[in-house]
């Protein structure tokens, strides 16, 4: 358990202390991001990059000043896609099928997991 600090109250490992959030959205013209770090929220915007998205999520995470810190995994990111979502409402892409484990039938039907 290299990653987790010791808890302090004794009943084992805590995850290790995030000092941001990060949200992605990585649509057809930007990739936006909200970022929240204590009480201070910053909102960016990149140009896509749809032969390569991870090239505008990386360009947008150096811009906003955390190389270091996601290299060192105190930040949480939380990726969302336009892209995807509205390629899924508008029927294009490739054919795709759900797997699921016995007992999750109606998962689709009631849309979460918890």
């Amino acid at each position: 358990m290299a990653n987790s600090a010791s808890n302090p109250s004794g009943s084992g490992p805590r995850a290790p202390t995030r000092e941001a959030v990060l949200g992605v959205d990585t649509g057809g013209t930007f990739t936006d991001f909200v970022l929240l770090q204590g009480d201070a929220l910053r909102i960016h915007k990149v140009l896509s990059t749809p032969d390569a998205p991870e090239r505008a999520i990386l360009q947008g995470i150096h811009e906003l000043g955390l190389d270091t810190a996601v290299a060192a995994g105190s930040v949480s990111i939380v990726h969302g896609s336009t892209v995807a979502t509205n390629a899924a409402l508008e029927g294009k892409g490739v054919k795709t099928a759900l797997i699921s484990n016995i007992g999750f039938k109606d998962l689709l039907s009631i849309g979460r997991q918890t």
